[in-house]
């Protein structure tokens, strides 16, 4: 099994400030990872290593075979899905749903004067109605629910068919029915033996969909946990990533396990 993501040493400041220390990290294929920590812990920032948009300051850093630094990253960023709220700001409000999705396929978040081939609009289409968004293909950006924005996001990161897809935080922001509905969204991907390996980030575990395999805790840019996820995700793990005494319980749903913290 070929590593997909791997991280030795790795750090990252920006000026004085560390934000990660000393990473170490593997993700294989076949693997999805969950990336748990509080606010500031630092996972966008290993998710934007992992997702070939930053060079880490020290140490070393593998995403699918090439080491950053040693590599042109705008081509392995093509074979990289990422979906997060920097790449929503990119979107112009009056881009129209259709294009927003298909211009992943020349890595630009606007149309402009390319051309389409048919292959392009029919994975656009299809991606389009495997995230239900099918309804909205001619509507506007702006004109989207969050829910729908989130979805949109992620369809476009699958635009390129990609070998990794990295979503941060897909959750933040929506309501009950709209986290859910993208949970549902996110298994059924990952159940697809077409699937790529999925790296997800959230600082809820409410949120994490039952489909993923392995589990990272992050506090101050440290790795507090890594490995599967029936042995990271635990009470005592979690009360030391939050600073708090927490419970956790899992509960079985029609999809598989869910989980849900509660104070003591």
């Amino acid at each position: 099994m070929s590593a997909v993501l791997e991280f030795a040493d790795v750090t990252f400041h920006r000026e004085s400030n560390q934000i990660l220390n000393d990473i170490n990290w593997s993700v294989d294929e076949g693997q999805h990872w969950i990336i748990v920590g509080p606010n500031g812990a630092g996972k966008s920032t290993l998710m934007s290593i992992a997702a070939a948009r930053l060079y880490p300051s020290s140490g070393y850093a593998s995403v699918l075979g090439e080491i950053l630094g040693l590599t042109d990253v705008f081509d392995l960023r093509q074979r990289i899905g990422l979906a997060s709220s920097s790449m929503a700001q990119l979107i112009d409000d009056e881009e129209t749903v259709l294009n927003a999705v298909r211009t992943a396929a020349y890595a630009m978040s606007g149309s402009w004067q390319e051309t389409y081939e048919d292959s392009d609009n029919e994975r656009a289409l299809a991606l389009l109605a495997d995230w239900k968004l099918d309804h909205a293909i001619r509507r506007r950006w702006i004109t989207l629910s969050e829910g729908e924005k989130k979805r949109l996001l992620i369809a476009r990161a699958m635009m390129s068919d990609p070998e990794v897809l990295m979503l941060d935080e897909p959750a933040a922001g929506l309501d009950v029915a709209g986290r859910e509905q993208l949970i549902d969204a996110i298994h059924s991907l990952t159940t697809s033996p077409t699937s790529p390996v999925v790296v997800m980030v959230t600082h809820h575990v409410d949120e994490i969909p039952s489909t993923m395999t392995h589990a990272l805790l992050l506090k101050q840019g440290e790795v507090i946990a890594a490995g599967e996820i029936q042995s990271v995700l635990n009470s005592r793990n979690l009360s030391e990533l939050f600073d708090y005494q927490l419970n956790l319980f899992s509960h079985d749903t029609a999809s598989g396990k869910r989980w849900t913290l509660i104070t003591q």
